[in-house]
């Protein structure tokens, strides 16, 4: 190979490609003001999710711990009372956390959550300055009970 297929030709082709993007048009968005319109099957934010009864989905049962192939999902689980019911089941996860650090948005848990407890909802803002900050606690999951 010469100098001419290794240096120069790749060089060439390459400035040509920029040259081709400076001629699009820009396009600006004034973020957080206007947000961009994210794909159909955007996953981003997890959120466990309620009955209209107000009492949890989640049953505790690790399927989506056992599904998620970064293993950053953490389920302990507890039983329900009489006295303290938080599920419609006999479980509830007493904790639930996951490690969005170690996250890769695939979506498996939500496939395979039974009772359809945690998903992923379009909402990409995430970021954070601590890497404790990116624990994300059953609290800090658990949708608002929903007032009437």
């Amino acid at each position: 190979m010469s100098l001419l297929d290794k240096v120069i030709k790749p060089l060439v082709d390459g400035m040509g490609i920029t040259g081709k993007r400076l001629g699009h048009e820009k396009e600006t968005i004034m973020y957080p003001e206007e947000k961009r319109e994210q794909f159909e099957r955007t996953r981003w934010r997890h959120v466990l999710t309620r009955y209209d009864s107000g009492l949890e989905k989640c049953i505790g049962c690790s399927l989506c711990a056992g599904a998620c192939p970064a293993r950053c999902i953490n389920v302990v689980a507890a039983e329900n009372t009489d006295e303290e019911r938080y599920s419609p089941g006999e479980r509830y996860a007493a904790r639930y956390e996951i490690n969005m650090i170690r996250c890769i948005f695939c979506g498996y848990c939500q496939d395979a959550c039974p009772t359809g407890a945690i998903v992923l909802r379009k909402d990409f803002e995430l970021a954070n300055y601590d890497r404790e900050d990116f624990i994300f606690t059953k609290e800090m999951l658990l949708e608002p009970i929903k007032e009437e």
